[in-house]
């Protein structure tokens, strides 16, 4: 079993299908509004702007669990998203990444070190994870790693099918 066989909504409602992307690269960022790292939505929507056609795409989870930063509807948080950073990428629905219910989604992924070799619990919005076209979990980037920083353009790179 791989991420792409988690189930999980869509923003808007229905299920994502995240094995639609079986065989692309794909990096899973938790995402929200009303924080400081916010701006990185931009440099979200330009990486799946520039690698999309090349089998990649961003998926935004919208989560609430830090200081209340994520505290809109799913039609808030669309609005805003494509309102104020011209958002392409999917999102799911609103879930938790820490604690008893967070979504199966993050069970797995938490369990990948990043650079520094932190494993665990989602420590702010906006942390990282690639995942490969086979569904292995590739990379993981701190928050405050920007979506175009070179380590993780690098990581893009070198995980998009051929």
């Amino acid at each position: 079993m791989s991420v792409f066989d988690v189930e999980i909504d869509g923003l808007r409602g229905g299920p994502a299908d995240l094995g639609q992307y079986r065989g692309k690269a794909v990096l899973i960022v938790n995402v929200a509004s009303k924080c400081g790292l916010t701006p990185q939505y931009s440099g979200l929507e330009r990486l799946q702007e520039r690698y999309a056609e090349r089998g990649f795409t961003v998926l935004g989870v919208p989560c609430n669990q830090f200081m209340g930063q994520e505290p809109g509807t799913a039609d808030e948080i669309a609005e805003f998203c494509s309102a104020t950073y011209g958002v392409t990428f999917p999102m799911t629905e609103k879930v938790e990444v820490n604690g008893d219910g967070r979504h199966p989604l993050y069970r797995d992924l938490v369990g990948t070190p990043d650079a520094e070799g932190h494993t665990g619990d989602i420590r702010w919005n906006f942390e990282k994870f690639l995942v490969a076209p086979d569904g292995s979990v590739a990379a993981r980037f701190a928050p405050q790693a920007e979506p175009e920083a070179a380590e993780v353009v690098t990581a893009i790179e070198e995980n998009l099918p051929s």
